[in-house]
């Protein structure tokens, strides 16, 4: 069984003005008052981007990729509401919000999943997050880690796979990644799936949701929305708690936040991901952090064993954002990804070597 992952997909602010039906495109930054600067800010390191695209133009090669692979579920970490709330929330230095009539733009790369445990879900008030689970819902998208309640919010996404099995998938944020506290769901108060921190307790309320809603035909996908924008560092409270979730029933442990992608673990014969990086932003020709190579992103396509979910292989396709859209990596950037993640794999067992069609293949100890 193939599966597709990948980390932020940020659909608002400069990629929403490029679609369909953009969104009013007041900011509340302290810099930028507009979401059309990130337009032109791509355009000047870019070239000129046409509008209106279409939804699918975002994902680029992508969907080529995607053909090729024809993974059984789709997942991505959505961190952009849905909404055409104004409800902009206080003190906030940056909102993301793709107007609800451009949802078509996920719907066109066949995403089954999205997963809404993260900083910018609630950008536009409750009345935006509600909105965003309308919309994504009416399109057919699942969602996880946010909902009216902590009990939804805490559900899982369900997610039929052949042979009558299921791949559950659960959904955190962490403060640790920018999600406020008072973000958290309620028994009465809509919300995100919120971790306080990585104490046992934390561990025990996840172990304890995965084991009650785990079949024995099922698969389990824990996604974590956890750690800084930048650095390479995976700390050992991190990597504990990642091999605890293993040993809890977690057969897939999918970790974003960092802005780039960072080292890949294997523990029990199950995958961990700690920051898959960003998939798709506007940040294009914006200056700062050049030695992370954020343009840069990976397509994850991990191959599980279905009876036990046992890793069988992973598939990493390096990927560029050019013009607000995906493309192939050049060779020199497929290249540094490949140096990056054996740098940062030797220190925790794995490393990468090149495959068929330019893509990387993961191998570990």
């Amino acid at each position: 069984m193939t599966l597709f992952l990948c980390g932020d997909v940020m659909t608002g602010r400069g990629i929403d003005q490029i679609l369909p039906q953009p969104s009013a495109p007041r900011l509340y930054e302290p810099y930028v008052e507009s979401a059309l600067e990130y337009v032109a800010l791509a355009e000047r390191a870019s070239g000129p981007i046409a509008r209106p695209a279409q939804p699918a133009y975002v994902w680029g090669d992508a969907l080529v990729e995607l053909e090729r692979a024809r993974p059984q579920a789709r997942i991505v970490n959505l961190e952009t509401a849905v909404t055409s709330s104004e409800d902009a929330w206080p003190a906030k230095g940056i909102h993301y919000r793709m107007h609800p009539a451009n949802v078509a733009c996920l719907s066109a790369a066949a995403i089954d999943c999205c997963v809404l445990a993260n900083n910018h879900v609630l950008d536009w008030g409750h009345r935006g997050l509600a909105e965003t689970l309308d919309s994504l819902h009416a399109a057919g998208l699942r969602t996880a880690g946010a909902g009216h309640n902590e009990a939804e919010a805490c559900a899982p996404a369900e997610i039929s796979l052949a042979g009558g099995s299921r791949l559950l998938v659960f959904a955190y944020g962490m403060e640790s990644s920018g999600v406020p506290p008072d973000w958290a769901a309620g028994k009465a108060r809509a919300g995100v799936a919120f971790l306080p921190d990585l104490s046992p307790r934390s561990l025990d309320a996840v172990a304890r949701r995965v084991r009650a809603a785990k079949g024995a035909r099922d698969l389990a996908l824990v996604s974590l929305h956890w750690g800084g924008n930048w650095g390479y560092e995976v700390s050992r409270a991190e990597r504990e708690f990642a091999h605890a979730l293993v040993d809890a029933g977690a057969d897939l442990v999918h970790g974003h936040s960092s802005h780039h992608p960072k080292g890949i673990e294997v523990c029990g014969d199950r995958l961990i991901l700690y920051g898959c990086g960003d998939f798709l932003n506007d940040y294009e020709g914006i200056g700062g952090y050049a030695s992370f190579r954020a343009e840069l992103t990976l397509m994850y396509l991990p191959t599980l064993d279905a009876a036990n979910g046992r890793l069988l292989g992973l598939e990493l396709v390096p990927m560029r954002i050019r013009r607000l859209r995906q493309e192939r990596a050049r060779e020199a950037d497929a290249r540094w990804l490949e140096a990056m993640l054996v740098r940062e794999g030797k220190k925790l067992g794995t490393r990468v070597e090149r495959g068929v069609g330019g893509s990387l293949a993961l191998r570990w100890d």
